[in-house]
Formats: structure tokens, sequence, C-alpha cells
């Protein structure tokens, strides 16, 4: 059974899912609409409504209720119009969500007709991959509107740049106005991140040009398919841990009336389990939710022609009713069976608020944010921690991944940065957090954050300061793209970007959390060396293996002065890849000058991230440079 709407020439079949008693399908005339058209009571068949309307046509607007209190966005919605455009609160009562009237938003009735034309999916091996992790209001809002189309815009930047995918975080339907409706004490702050969903088949309509209704879905498909023009992928960051329905005094969307039992994880008095930290988990392993999570991605994929899926708390996807950990989760097995997403990336944030499975995902065919690989390399270079776990990170964290079957350093998506923590011009120039915009008493975001700032908190005068920090910067670039395994780049990281130490803006629609292209300019010199960077690793096959090194032929590590690597104490080391063309990579995070007896041959400089270039071959202080030969 297909749920959601299905439009045919003699007018539109609604059918949903639900446990209740009856159901009423409503027609509203317009977004702001305070009362239905029309009531048509639904048929009740097994475990689902159905009705067919003559007549309907894109473009209607519709809901359901079961009672007379509180209306139902279909949860297979292709798209919700919200009577205002982001951000504004007119209308709306302070520390009240609707229940119905003309503030609760519709759901709209969408054709699938779209001038695809040529698009075709770059399908881009993951060993060829640069993700480039963003926010869509957040990557265009400075000098346009933070829309769909604005995005198209900036596809030279990312083309120049080397990118192959751009992450976007959550574009489902969300409230932006959550903490205002919720009666919170920070009722002017918005939810600017998203990982609030409220409708799961429908893309965002105020990140929309046009307010017509269910004309976000054409801008979406606009976007989608230029990105694919350029040679460009589209994953997106999916919540499907929780939903915006919140703990059982938060707002009522959708699941909470059709069917609570089979979405929510629940103890036996009824009390639902937070491993999301939102108020709720979802039941994710029920027939029913699974079912659900399986034909909403297969809907992105097909009609949206979205190329991967990065899944937000992702073990809160294994856990059974009674929030056990499962071995075999079936809906891990369902996605993974499932032809529709077969060339589809899968990505895993494999961790909840209770369990940490890096390295340890069920899922064969997804890759993890590798929260370890940004630790060790954090705390080489901003710690001076020693070389071995460095090592370990460079060759594709096989401690993480070598125990699987299908074993692999593609499993690993490394980073550094991501939306959740500093960027990285703040890693370097911050020591503690800076949160008090978010009016949480600074309480709110990780404390640990393996930071450092040499010596001063924030921005510095200080011509010193600040060229180290420039180098510092170049370091953790250099290592995360010269490493083995899928990497990710956080939108901005490439030129300086600064949140001025918040290292939590999930709430901050503001020059905070815009990324400001000004700094493109004034921090030139730092793009360029990541593109360098980029086009260096597209250059050299073996910093993309899809096997783990051995040691046998394909790498050999490189102590100080020509002896062998001192693993638990040294802090500078080189990496020597044989291959066609050769490469050497000197890394040094002593106090002072390391000089490497290179490999035998003429040796080409191709990078380096120090002020100057030591003679001789020595390496200066602090510093990496990349060798070729």
């Amino acid at each position: 059974m297909k749920f959601g709407v299905k439009i045919n020439r003699k007018g539109a079949d609604f059918t949903v899912h639900s446990t209740t008693e009856r159901l009423w399908l409503m027609l509203f005339d317009q977004p702001s609409a305070a009362i239905p058209a029309r009531e048509i009571e639904m048929t009740r068949h097994s475990g689902f409504f159905h009705l067919h309307v003559p007549r309907v046509k894109p473009g209607a607007l519709y809901l359901y209720r079961a009672d007379e209190t509180q209306w139902l966005i279909d949860p297979c919605a292709r798209a919700v119009q919200s009577p205002n455009p982001w951000g504004n609160r007119t209308g709306y009562t302070e520390g009240e969500a609707p229940k119905t009237g003309k503030m609760f938003p519709k759901g709209v009735v969408v054709s699938d007709r779209f001038k695809w034309g040529k698009d075709r999916r770059p399908r881009r091996a993951l060993e060829d991959t640069i993700i480039y992790e963003a926010h869509l209001r957040g990557f265009t809002r400075d000098g346009a509107e933070g829309t769909y189309l604005d995005v198209i815009e900036k596809i030279p930047y990312l083309a120049e740049l080397g990118i192959t995918a751009i992450e976007f975080l959550p574009l489902f339907d969300f409230d932006e106005l959550e903490y205002y409706l919720s009666g919170k004490s920070r009722q002017h702050l918005l939810n600017f991140w998203g990982y609030s969903t409220r409708s799961f088949f429908a893309p965002m309509s105020r990140y929309a040009r046009s307010t017509e209704p269910g004309a976000v879905v054409e801008e979406f498909k606009t976007m989608v398919k230029e990105l694919h023009a350029a040679g460009i992928e589209v994953i997106l960051d999916v919540v499907f841990n929780h939903t915006a329905e919140g703990d059982p005094n938060g707002p009522t969307y959708n699941f909470r009336e059709l069917d609570e039992a089979s979405y929510y994880i629940q103890n036996p008095n009824g009390e639902y389990h937070n491993w999301s930290g939102c108020g709720n988990t979802l039941n994710a392993n029920t027939p029913v939710a699974r079912q659900f999570i399986v034909d909403c991605l297969k809907y992105w994929a097909q009609e949206m022609h979205v190329d991967g899926f990065r899944f937000d708390l992702a073990t809160s996807l294994c856990r059974g009713s009674d929030g056990t950990l499962l071995k075999h989760p079936p809906l891990i097995r369902a996605m993974e069976a499932e032809p529709a997403l077969k060339n589809i990336k899968l990505i895993a944030e494999a961790w909840d608020c209770r369990d940490y499975q890096v390295g340890h995902f069920p899922g064969k065919r997804f890759s993890d944010w590798n929260g370890k690989f940004r630790d060790d390399i954090r705390r080489f270079w901003n710690h001076g921690t020693e070389v071995g776990p460095l090592a370990t990170r460079l060759s594709g964290s096989s401690d993480l991944y070598g125990h699987h079957k299908n074993g692999s350093p593609l499993k690993s998506i490394n980073f550094i940065t991501s939306h959740d923590g500093f960027t990285l011009a703040d890693l370097v120039s911050y020591k503690q957090k800076h949160n008090q915009a978010n009016q949480e008493n600074n309480r709110d975001g990780e404390n640990h954050n393996d930071s450092l700032n040499f010596g001063i908190d924030g921005p510095t005068h200080d011509a010193g300061i600040r060229t180290k920090r420039i180098q510092q910067q170049k370091n953790l670039l250099a290592t995360l793209l010269l490493s083995q395994g899928v990497q990710m780049l956080t939108a901005g990281d490439e030129f300086g970007r600064t949140q001025s130490g918040n290292n939590n803006a999930y709430c901050q629609d503001n020059e905070i959390s815009w990324v400001n292209w000004l700094l493109c300019e004034t921090n030139r010199e730092l793009f360029e060396f990541t593109k360098k960077l980029i086009a260096l690793r597209a250059a050299f096959p073996q910093l993309r293996r899809k096997k783990f090194l051995t040691g046998k032929g394909d790498v050999h590590w490189i102590g100080p002065d020509g002896r062998e690597p001192h693993w638990h104490h040294d802090r500078a080391i080189g990496m020597y890849l044989p291959g066609k063309k050769r490469l050497l990579i000197l890394i040094n995070n002593e106090g002072h000058a390391v000089q490497f007896k290179r490999p035998p041959g003429k040796w080409t400089l191709e990078l380096f991230t120090s002020e100057h270039l030591l003679e001789g071959g020595e390496i200066a202080p602090h510093s990496l440079a990349v060798f070729s030969a």
C-alpha cells in the first residue's frame, strides 16, 4: 500500500496509516484558512484509511483529523505550507503551538512532473569523494535570501574548490519557531539547524523563493539538477531518531495521534525513552516505522534524485521496541536490501545519547562519521600527542574497521570539524567555548574540544599568533586530506570562517552562523592551499585506496634522522607511499626543526604549511611538507 496522495486524471487518492477509530480528510482554500472548505470521512481498512476525491489538483491544501481539537499533517505529505515566511511570528501565540486554525501548517498535493532532462547522478566512487557539509541557509544567506536557488549561484565556487558532494544539514520540513511556540525562555531564537523533523517527505518550504503551495518541490529539484550538471552529488542529513513532537507535553503533528505505539519507544507505563536527547526516540524497527523510513528514503532517491543520506544519531535506528541494541536491526537490513537505494551513499553518525558504535555499526554498506579520527588528529596537532594514533588515522583507521569482513578505509568518514562544534579557525583561536548568545548560561555545547588559542582567546592583532593560527589550520587540513578514507570539510573552513567561539550555534540565524564570504578574499591563501590539497589528493591514487595499508610495499614509515619511528615517543614522522609517482609526507610537531632522510630520487616539493621552508631538507617546527618523485 502506497501512503500519501496519488493524483490521477479523475482526482486524487488519499491514504494514511492509522490505528484510530475514525479519520476525516480536510481540504482548504488557502494556507492561512482557519477552517476547512470541505470535510470528508475516510474509509477504514485494516491499519489504514483511504479516500478518493474527484477533481483535486496539484496545489490543493489538506490535513487529517481524528477529533475536533487536533489537526494532523499527513506523514507522507510531499510538501507542507506554513502561512508565514521564515522566522515570522505574526499570528502565533507565544508559548502555544497551534492545534488547529489558520496558523497550523497544511499539507500540499504535489505533482511529480518535472523536466529532469538529461540529469545523471554523478555516482562518484567513495574513494574519489570530497564531502562539503553545509547549512543551506547559512551557506547562502550572506548577501542572498538563503534558498535552494541561491545554492546554484555557489556551484562554480564548489567546483573550483574540488568538491564532489555537498551534504546539507536537515532539509526535511521543520518549525524554526519551535522555541517560541514551546514557551521556553529563549523565544527570540530560532531552531536554525533543523534537527527536529515535522514532515519527512516534504522539503523545507521556507527555503524556497516562491510562496506558491508546492513550488518548493520544483525549486529543490532544480537545485539538485544543477549540482548534478556540475558533477556534484547531493547528500541529505536526515533525522529519523526522533520527531518534532518531542516529549508527551510537546506539540502533536501526526505520529502521536495516528499510531503512537508503532512510532515511539515507550516503557510499560507509556513514558517515552529519550536516547535522542530531544524528548522521544523513534521506534524505528517496528514494521510500520521501518516501512515508513524506507519509503521515505526511496522517495528522496527516486523522485528527488538525492545521492546519499547521513543518518543523525544512527545508533537509535538499531534499537528494538524495548530500547535494546539489536545485532541485526531490521531497518538497516531493509535499507541495504532496497533496490532503489543500491547506489545511494549511506553514512551513519554511529552513536546516540546512550551508546557509541563507531567501527561497529551493523550496516554492511554504511560508512561512519569517524569521531576518533577527529579527536586523534586534534590531539596530535593541538596537544602534541605521539605519532602512533596519528599514523593509524593516516592509514585509514584499521583498528576500527579492519575487523569487518568487508573492512576498508572507505568505511571511515574523516573530519576535523563539523556543524556540531568549533569551526576550524575557532579550533585554533579559542581555548573555551563562548555560547552565551544561546542563552543557556554557556552550559550547552561540548566542553572537551581539544582546541588551543596560542596565548590569547579570540581575535588578536598579534601578527605572530595570527601566523601560527593559519599554519595550524593548514596542518589540520593537510592531515585530513592526505589520510586514507573519505574526507569531509565543513563549509567555510577552507577560508577561516569563524563563529566567534560558539561551538553549538543551533539557534543562531545571524552572522554567527552565516558564511562570511568576504573571508574568502581576506584568507585567499588558505583557500588556495585547500584547493591545492584536494587536487593533490585527486592526482595520487595511493591516497585513495580501497584497502588498508599493510606495510608490505605500500607504505614505509620514516623516523627523524633516518631511524625507525618511536611510536610512543616521537612527535615527528615521515610517510612514504610508493607508486608510479611516489609521495612523501613529512610531519613535524616538535618544537624544533627536524631532519628526515628522504628515500633516493629527485624529490619535488608539492606544498608545505610553515611560513618558510627550511634549507637542507629540514622540516620546520609544527609543520608539514609533501614531496613527490
